[in-house]
């Protein structure tokens, strides 16, 4: 008899799904003050966790850095040998422990204490040695974990990583935090590289194929080709003629074709946009009038040409 992986699959998602949305009925105002806490520090948030804990902080540690809040991870066995000199007082200390009893976490509770830290725990069991040691305590306790001998973290981990997800976004919009600021911590991203990078930076701006409003068929289709944009700009951008504006001329009148000019194929007053545009805004002008090129601008003179291929290379 075969094993159905697919029902095992839906029973995980149930589990899991069950378990983050009992977490709207746990939130109290301690989810408040720790956000509170958060933004008026002057310091940066430190995340502190053991095992699979630490690794889900170590995953809300990079959602906190690339959304506005300056964060590091810290492994509590290193914390203890050394790594705490890293905490200054102005620091809030996040502590991930499903059980609240973690000996690596709770043997830092003196210190922690002592150096003025604010401390949020993020554990299972509001009554636990961590949770009653804290300034402010998340309760990310599940009904049941998924794996079915209740043994491996997984309904836990889930529960914590969304309980991560809602700090850092109730940050975000309480600082208003944007897309462009967004873009600035991921420059070497496809977002980032179309909120930061200008039109200029990518436009193509050599050998550009102008041709006058008087140039024959043979004339419009040989600097098409040498341009190797699909188009050619009439008269210094009075108009510009496209591959496809070529085709639907062809289809529509073959016996005349050859004996047009380039002023009867061209579309008038062409979109443009300036080269100190960023690359979002190319895209959102394209997506607008779908089109795939733009001409390029700058100071009233036509200087290049960006298309859509530009912007996701």
């Amino acid at each position: 008899m075969s094993t159905d992986y697919q029902a095992i699959a839906k029973r995980v998602f149930d589990i899991e799904a069950e378990a983050v949305l009992h977490l709207k009925n746990l939130l109290d105002d301690d989810f408040n003050g720790s956000v509170e806490a958060i933004l008026k520090t002057q310091g940066r948030v430190v995340i502190c966790g053991m095992g699979k804990s630490g690794l889900i902080g170590k995953k809300i540690m990079a959602t906190f850095a690339s959304t506005g809040t300056p964060c590091f991870f810290m492994h509590p066995g290193e914390a203890f040998h050394g790594d705490l000199g890293m905490v200054a007082p102005d620091d809030v200390f996040l502590a991930l422990s499903n059980s609240g009893e973690t000996e690596e976490v709770i043997r830092l509770l003196p210190f922690l204490k002592d150096n003025g830290n604010v401390l949020i725990s993020m554990t299972g069991r509001p009554e636990s040695t961590l949770a009653n040691n804290s300034d402010f305590h998340l309760n990310i306790s599940v009904p049941q974990e998924a794996c079915p001998h209740q043994l491996a973290p997984t309904s836990s981990t889930t529960a914590t990583l969304v309980m991560g997800d809602a700090l850092a976004v109730a940050l975000m919009e309480a600082r208003g935090f944007q897309p462009h600021d967004f873009a600035r911590f991921h420059p070497g991203g496809s977002l980032g590289r179309k909120l930061l990078v200008r039109v200029k930076h990518e436009m193509t701006s050599a050998n550009l194929p102008m041709i006058p409003s008087s140039a024959t068929v043979t004339e419009v289709i040989h600097a098409m080709s040498e341009g190797r944009l699909g188009l050619c700009i009439v008269d210094q951008g009075r108009g510009i003629i496209t591959d496809g504006d070529l085709r639907r001329h062809m289809e529509q009148d073959p016996g005349e074709f050859m004996n047009k000019k380039a002023a009867d194929l061209m579309a008038t007053n062409p979109k443009t946009i300036n080269s100190e545009a960023r690359l979002n805004e190319a895209e959102e002008m394209m997506n607008q009038y779908k089109i795939t090129s733009l001409l390029v601008q700058e100071a009233g003179e036509i200087v290049g040409v960006i298309q859509i291929y530009d912007l996701n290379r």
